[in-house]
């Protein structure tokens, strides 16, 4: 169904995620904004579920934040070791002492 708001703008249809109307969808007119909702109010129990799970949702979005801030963090710091194992490797290998080199004589 199409719905045309007073101004003459077709009204879109969004999803409200506010504390009281969780999902709840509603006609929005691009100038005006909210025009009426789409479909009747939700129980106490349905509202208490959804809002249950977008807490959850939120926690564990911010659970996946933190560890691609602690890979990435790893990352780095890979690539730093990386570095200082590349431009030291050639230096430890001259200065090794050289009673570290065994030298044997043919029979």
């Amino acid at each position: 169904m199409v719905l045309i708001c007073d101004c003459g703008k077709q009204a879109t249809i969004k999803t409200s995620w506010t504390n009281r109307n969780p999902g709840r969808r509603f006609y929005c007119c691009p100038s005006y904004g909210f025009i009426g909702w789409t479909d009747p109010p939700m129980c106490c129990r349905a509202v208490a579920v959804i809002l249950g799970l977008l807490r959850a949702r939120n926690e564990l979005e911010k659970e996946v934040e933190e560890q691609l801030r602690l890979m990435r963090e790893k990352d780095q710091r890979i690539k730093k070791l990386n570095k200082f194992l590349i431009f030291s490797w050639p230096g430890s290998f001259f200065s090794l002492p050289l009673s570290c080199f065994r030298l044997e004589v043919g029979m």
